[in-house]
């Protein structure tokens, strides 16, 4: 699996000591569902991110050593198969998608240099940029149909599946190399959004083995990968954006933000993703490393199964809302960095029902609510895990805040190894969070019968029937209206108890030169490391 053993990172490695403890134990690391970074609008950079971006002109050479929560044994380079932030930062450093997002969550051309929608918008001409595959050969239309059909392939689960939902692969074609003709199942006015779908990577046609020698077309080439342990890549000399500064990249899993820390301060990495609040104040200005915050920038919240006992009552679901102190959960679970939330995602961008009342504490109401639901004396149990920044501490605080309505709740720790996976499908409620997408790939991919990552379970075919009439409404005024209606039910009735919007912490050596401080999660210049240097 690895063409160099020597870049193969084990336990007992000597060149990582920080990190020998737990760092590389396989333990399933905490991206959730990727989704919501930064917002629209945020907070500017602090001034340890200016000094980050700073450094004059780059330099070239080096090789960055980047720390992240990982995913175990089972991990994989198929970049359709991406989940954990660990995923998507190695799936980018080797793959290419026809867009990407901004820092404001638009699509942004990538292996696609333009996009014309036809007069029905039912009909999108794709013209390819002139990029080339890690073995030389160019990027095709063919590529293209072939990457979007093995993603949406009925028999395998893919991120992306729901995403590209819209598009009939059958009816779609190459009408040359460099061009493609997609064909709409109906009328879709955001299609960009679609190519900049997460997980929707371009690879080669025909490409199946991607964890023996993986060929993209990023920045970076494969050299080595051990999963659960480290990935080595290399400089992409031919890259269609410009090379990368960097001489190499390596991966290296730590699931333990103290590993990460420890790791950084220790000069066995320059890069720590993912670091906790009481971290960021502790070594922000210190002078020892810098520290970067994303503001206001993770969704946090619990997530409530509207399929099953007691959350199938939405008067219940209401109860919960009611109970949530939200001003309280900030403060205790994110240490007060981040702002409140008001049961909905994607706060500050595009589409967001901004105009709905912001929801506070009712604990009277909320008792109101179970007595006529019949569910007084309610016994719950939460499942959460330290597998993201604040989920135990604020699943503690809720506990809380539920007895003062005279609701039990216990909460059970799981395994990091396998909470993403455990919390899907099982339990009934359950500490959530989210990274940066539109509004409308979040309704796509989390809350439509069909999308795959339900954690919800928000089954409702008329809901489903008004996002493909969003989706199908060319008048942006007239289809904002449908996305405000959508998003006042869920507010109203909805699964997702969204209580805060969390800073988005990073570490590095102080010589790192190039990262971007206003990139949420999952968007285009979030670890996007060919544009990093070492000063």
């Amino acid at each position: 699996m690895n063409d160099s053993p020597a870049h193969d990172v084990s336990v007992d490695d000597r060149r990582f000591p920080g990190l020998r403890r737990r760092g590389f134990l396989a333990v399933a690391g905490g991206a959730a569902g990727l989704g919501a970074l930064a917002l629209a609008g945020c907070a500017g950079p602090g001034p340890a991110a200016d000094t980050a971006k700073a450094g004059g002109k780059p330099r070239r050479g080096g090789r960055l050593r980047a720390a992240f929560a990982g995913g175990g044994a089972s991990e994989t380079l198929d970049p359709h198969l991406a989940n954990l932030f660990a995923d998507a930062a190695r799936a980018k450093a080797l793959f290419d998608k026809l867009a990407d997002h901004g820092p404001d969550l638009s699509a942004r051309p990538r292996l696609a240099a333009r996009w014309e929608p036809g007069t029905g918008l039912d009909r999108w001409k794709v013209t390819l940029r002139e990029a080339g595959f890690h073995n030389g050969k160019p990027v095709t239309a063919e590529d293209v149909l072939y990457s979007y059909r093995r993603i949406t392939d009925p028999k395998k689960a893919f991120r992306a599946k729901a995403s590209l939902e819209p598009i009939d692969l059958q009816a779609s074609r190459a009408l040359d190399e460099r061009t493609v003709e997609f064909v709409l199942k109906r009328p879709t006015a955001e299609f960009p959004n679609v190519l900049a779908a997460f997980g929707a990577y371009i690879v080669p046609e025909g490409e199946q083995d991607f964890d023996g020698k993986p060929v993209g077309s990023g920045p970076f080439r494969f050299v080595s990968f051990a999963p659960g342990k480290s990935a080595v890549f290399r400089r992409n000399e031919d890259y269609w954006d410009g090379a990368p500064y960097l001489d190499e990249l390596e991966f290296i899993v730590a699931n333990e933000e103290s590993a990460r820390v420890n790791a950084l301060l220790g000069g066995q990495i320059e890069y720590a993703h993912e670091l906790d609040p009481t971290t960021g104040r502790a070594h922000e200005g210190k002078g020892r490393i810098e520290i970067i915050r994303l503001r206001n920038s993770a969704m946090q919240a619990f997530a409530m199964k509207t399929d099953r006992p007691p959350f199938d009552d939405k008067r219940v679901r209401e109860a919960f809302f009611l109970i949530a102190d939200r001003k309280e959960l900030v403060a205790g679970a994110l240490s007060g960095a981040g702002e409140i939330g008001n049961d909905l995602f994607g706060k500050g961008y595009e589409y967001y029902a901004a105009s709905l009342p912001q929801r506070e504490q009712d604990l009277d109401r909320a008792k109101a609510l179970l007595k006529q639901a019949g569910a007084e004396g309610l016994k719950v149990t939460l499942d959460t895990s330290p597998v993201a920044a604040g989920f135990t501490e604020a699943a503690t605080i809720f506990r809380d805040q539920a007895a003062k309505a005279g609701v039990t709740v216990t909460v059970r720790t799981g395994s990091k190894d396998s909470y993403w996976k455990d919390v899907l499908d099982s339990g009934t409620l359950c500490s959530y969070r989210s990274g940066a997408m539109p509004i409308e790939a979040h309704i796509s991919q989390r809350l439509l019968t069909g999308s795959t990552t339900n954690a919800t379970k928000w089954h409702h075919k008329d809901f489903d029937a008004l996002y493909e009439q969003a989706q199908s409404t060319k008048d942006k005024a007239a289809r904002t209206a449908v996305y405000e209606r959508m998003q006042r039910r869920l507010h109203a009735e909805g699964g997702f108890l969204v209580w805060g919007f969390a800073d988005w912490i990073l570490g590095t050596a102080r010589n790192v030169r190039g990262v971007e401080a206003e990139a949420p999660a999952n968007s285009l210049d979030w670890a996007r490391f060919d544009k990093v240097w070492l000063a």
